[in-house]
């Protein structure tokens, strides 16, 4: 196969690249903003302690940490990313805090060959959008799970339902002519907005017991670290690498602006819709 064939190349060029960087970077707003939405991930997928889980698409590796401190030192929780850089992160957070059921392979869990039925949970939080082939990568991941174990992740729904996610875009868009405009079908974020796609998704890989609820989360980002997450993540982020100075300036001052009416008591405050979907192998 060619390189220009190999599956997710382009998803691989973008987190091991400046995208990859930047999460790092910014790592410490990213899990505050994402925090409340561990509680129900985590009960949907906790096999037991000493269970053994993995974590798609695990980034910098919170929920992978929080997970493994749940299984406790026989368990096991492996993070897989396809970003070297967030890959580097969580291994070196799980070092500091001496969390020995905690590991982190680099890998795309599309094609990656993890070995079969070796584990009780697989766990996602907004990892699992970002495939070339959905069908094939949930595939391949039930294959590395044991008969009846869990499938708990959560996926956006749509980006009408997550205005927060999207005014950056909009506002910077005037600005920004070249601004990237994501093809919902394609993969990235709202991959999944559509229910039906991932009840598709999920029957034609073999997993049952299919089950996708809404779920409505409050959530925000610091007012002092706004600014930095909208002009330095998503489509904006992109769009202002290359950027001049006056444009990052005039960008700058109009997002910014657009957020004044999502902020109160110090932080931008938004509702993170999302479906939180469960399934067995």
């Amino acid at each position: 196969m060619s390189e220009a064939h190999l599956p997710n190349r382009d998803q691989a060029a973008l987190w091991n690249e400046a995208s990859g960087r930047t999460w790092v970077e910014m790592q410490e707003v990213l899990d505050g903003m994402l925090a409340p939405l561990a509680a129900p991930l985590l009960e949907g997928g906790f096999p037991g302690e000493g269970g053994r889980v993995l974590d798609i698409g695990c980034g910098a590796g919170a929920t992978a940490l929080a997970m493994a401190r749940r299984l406790g030192s026989a368990g096991l929780c492996l993070g897989v990313d396809i970003s070297g850089p967030l890959v580097a992160a969580a291994r070196a957070r799980a070092a500091a805090e001496g969390l020995v059921s905690a590991a982190f392979i680099q890998a795309d869990a599309q094609t990656h060959g993890f070995e079969p039925d070796s584990f009780d949970a697989v766990i996602s939080r907004f990892g699992v959008m970002f495939f070339d082939d959905p069908a094939a990568a949930f595939t391949n991941i039930r294959r590395a799970a044991r008969r009846r174990a869990k499938l708990s992740f959560v996926a956006w729904r749509s980006p009408a339902e997550n205005p927060f996610m999207t005014e950056a875009a909009r506002a910077a868009a005037p600005i920004l002519p070249h601004l990237r405009v994501p093809d919902p079908d394609a993969p990235g974020p709202f991959a999944f907005a559509d229910r039906g796609r991932v009840q598709r998704t999920l029957d034609a890989s073999g997993w049952t017991d299919v089950d996708i609820r809404p779920l409505d989360v409050p959530s925000g980002v610091a007012e002092k670290d706004l600014l930095a997450y909208v002009t330095r993540l998503g489509p904006v982020g992109q769009a202002l690498r290359d950027a001049d100075e006056p444009t990052r300036a005039r960008t700058a001052e109009a997002v910014r602006a657009a957020f004044d009416a999502y902020i109160r008591d110090g932080a931008a405050r938004f509702t993170a819709a999302c479906w939180l979907v469960s399934a067995r192998a």
